[in-house]
């Protein structure tokens, strides 16, 4: 399948070119604004990969699409929070599938019910969110949750490494919803809370606690409704410097007061002086998802899964679900047609070689007995 990677040589986008460039199902193309760019890393890669200057913007993208014969297009040039559906509209008027890394909550959240008719009509599979959130978190709850009858709440955090590339676009889009007024889920309706405001501890099973805060994903939105829960869905970043997380909680009070009108505008000086307190972190990052309810006998339970990602290896997490289905739709593999958020798709189980691969290390802890924040692993 002639698999094109839109924003092929950026941050995520150069990791699922590493990824998929040795599959024989796979012909792969790098795309992006930036001819020199694509053409270098297309090299790096093989003679078999070939490179393009793709400008996403153009009025005959899609015409572009069919004249290089792309089956697949995956779209990694964020930030997804600023974008309309051109680019997937593109692939399916092209006849492609399409994926996503999107964690934008109404780019992910609006998707299904935009686009599902035109990739139905074109018979092909547009995923969207496939990414951390909601592709791995969902099938971490689901995992977690299996045969459960009931589920009270859902609370993740996302614990980046200090060192590990941040990337402006990933900046801004974090930066776009800090100190705005978020819904969320919590005691059993919609109530709005501030982004990045209001820090609380976390902990992990393999990291040092850390602060973490609201941060506005498609999870928030998504979940109550698939799952049905009846309490509480949280999502939080935690990041490794107590510092940079309360500067974050400063801008979401200053931009809550009127006083701060655009601080996505600071992701480049941000993303740059970030480097700077390096020196105080480490390459490990994390996550963890805990979740609350009634197991099939009706007993309340708690249940936790972590993982740990050292040597700034995090960000091929967000990866690794483009890169599963990418080869599911190479290898012939029936994925349904028309439009959906990632969810559903994939099995914790299916990640599993990944997460071997960049040697992080997974639990999954019984918190029966604990509370969903204060859990410490012994």
């Amino acid at each position: 399948m002639k698999t094109l990677v839109l924003g092929g040589y950026g941050n995520f986008g150069a990791r699922i070119c590493r990824a998929l460039a040795g599959d024989p199902s796979i012909q792969l193309v790098i795309a992006g604004r930036d001819l020199q760019r694509a053409t270098a890393l297309a090299t790096q890669l093989g003679a078999h990969v070939q490179g393009v200057a793709i400008d996403l913007d153009a009025p005959d993208f899609s015409n572009v699409l069919q004249q290089l014969g792309i089956g697949l297009l995956i779209h990694t040039a964020g930030p997804f929070q600023q974008q309309a559906y051109r680019v997937a509209q593109a692939a399916a008027a092209a006849g492609a599938h399409y994926i996503d890394l999107s964690d934008g909550r109404r780019f992910v959240c609006d998707f299904a019910q935009t686009l599902d008719a035109p990739f139905r009509a074109a018979g092909r599979t547009a995923v969207c969110g496939a990414s951390t959130v909601p592709a791995l978190s969902s099938a971490v709850v689901d995992h977690l949750c299996q045969g459960w009858s009931r589920i009270d709440a859902i609370d993740t955090c996302i614990a980046p490494a200090q060192t590990a590339p941040r990337g402006k676009a990933t900046l801004a889009a974090v930066l776009d919803y800090c100190g705005a007024a978020i819904p969320v889920w919590d005691n059993g309706q919609w109530e709005p809370q501030r982004g990045w405001a209001h820090p609380q501890r976390v902990h992990f099973a393999r990291l040092r606690p850390r602060l973490g805060s609201l941060c506005d994903i498609p999870d928030l939105e998504l979940f109550p409704a698939r799952y049905g829960v009846t309490q509480r869905v949280m999502f939080r970043a935690a990041l490794e410097i107590g510092l940079t997380q309360r500067a974050m909680a400063v801008l979401a009070s200053l931009r809550s007061r009127g006083l701060l009108k655009q601080p996505w505008k600071l992701a480049g000086l941000m993303n740059t002086t970030a480097k700077a307190l390096d020196f105080l972190g480490s390459s490990l990052g994390g996550m963890v998802v805990r979740v609350e309810g009634l197991d099939a006998s009706g007993h309340p339970t708690r249940r936790a899964w972590h993982i740990a990602a050292d040597n700034d290896h995090g960000p091929e997490i967000p990866c690794m679900a483009a890169i599963l289905l990418a080869r599911k739709l190479a290898q012939g593999q029936a994925l349904p047609s028309g439009a959906f958020a990632c969810m559903g798709l994939l099995t914790l189980e299916e990640f599993a070689p990944e997460f071997a691969r960049w040697g992080m290390l997974t639990d999954t802890l019984d918190d029966s007995e604990n509370p969903l924040q204060l859990h410490a692993r012994d």
